[in-house]
Parts: C-alpha cells; sequence; structure tokens
C-alpha cells in the first residue's frame, strides 16, 4: 500500500530533483477530490519521456528498484515495503499536448488542459484533470474501485454522471 504521506515523501523526492510529474490513477482522482476516498495500491506518476532516465534514478535514490519494465508504456518500480511506483513516460507536442503508447500498439492521449492541480495531505500536487482520469478508464472492463473512483468524480460535480459511466 501507498499512504499519503508516502506520496507526499516521494513527490518531494521528485521535486528535490526537479522532475516534473502528474499523479493518475486512484491517488489522482483523490488529489482532484481532495481526499483519501480508499487505500492505493500503488502511485502512477506520469512523467516527460525525457525525464526519464532521472526519474528511475531518484526513485532508486530512494529505495525502490525496477519490477516490472514495460517500456515504452510503463515502468513499476517497488521497494523493500512493497510499495509500488508506476511511471508513464509521455511525449509532449509543442502544443502541450501528449501521448502514451500502449500495449496493443495504440496511444493513450493526453489534452494540453489536463495538466491540473490537485492537493494530498493538504499539499498541492500535480496531477491529471477528471476528464483526462475518465478518459482513461474507457476501453477495459471496469473494476469495483473503477465505478467508485468514477463515481466519486461525477458526486464531486467534477463529470457529468453519464461521463462517470464509462
Amino acid at each position: 500500500m501507498i499512504s499519503a504521506d508516502d506520496v507526499v515523501s516521494l513527490t518531494d523526492g521528485l521535486d528535490a530533483a526537479g522532475i516534473d510529474y502528474w499523479i493518475g490513477g486512484g491517488w489522482g482522482i483523490d488529489a482532484l477530490l481532495g481526499t483519501q476516498t480508499r487505500d492505493h495500491n500503488d502511485l502512477d506518476i506520469s512523467v516527460p519521456a525525457d525525464q526519464e532516465g532521472l526519474v528511475l534514478t531518484t526513485l532508486e535514490a530512494l529505495g525502490f528498484t525496477v519490477s516490472n519494465d514495460r517500456r515504452p508504456v510503463r515502468v513499476a518500480l517497488r521497494d523493500a515495503a512493497e510499495r509500488e511506483v508506476d511511471v508513464h513516460p509521455i511525449r509532449f507536442r509543442p502544443d502541450g499536448s501528449a501521448w502514451l503508447p500502449s500495449i496493443d500498439g495504440g496511444r493513450f492521449e493526453y489534452r494540453a488542459d489536463c495538466f491540473t492541480t490537485g492537493v494530498i495531505s493538504g499539499r498541492d500536487v500535480p496531477c491529471l484533470s477528471a476528464s483526462q482520469q475518465v478518459a482513461f478508464h474507457r476501453g477495459y472492463a471496469l473494476q469495483d474501485k473503477d465505478r467508485a473512483d468514477l463515481q466519486a468524480l461525477a458526486s464531486a460535480g467534477l463529470v457529468e454522471t453519464s461521463e462517470a459511466e464509462a
């Protein structure tokens, strides 16, 4: 599990290294809501592809080692406490939008306006927008936690209820 304190500690390390990142997944949704709604198995971060090496070096210095290498889509790192960070290296376009390759040869698109700020443990953190979170929940069978995350965004008025029924 990754606690809110773990997220703050990890983002402190990323900030100190001068890394650009945006929190996604469950913690990204909780950042948008400004409160932790459930336990999280990992921390998902999107980072500029040209900073991937620095990200990995920084996380390794914090005690993480690569546990699942699915590059160029993602690389997961885990520490001795079984905390996991999933790194998604995105490629930016001149207009501020970005993309991430998918395992099936397609692409996950990031609109230029999807990079925003949320709050974890009272601290502002960079995260992905509610609409981006909804987009990432399309095209696969949702788990109960995914449906709950989307419903929480809708209940907070961050997305339309119809969008949350991805």
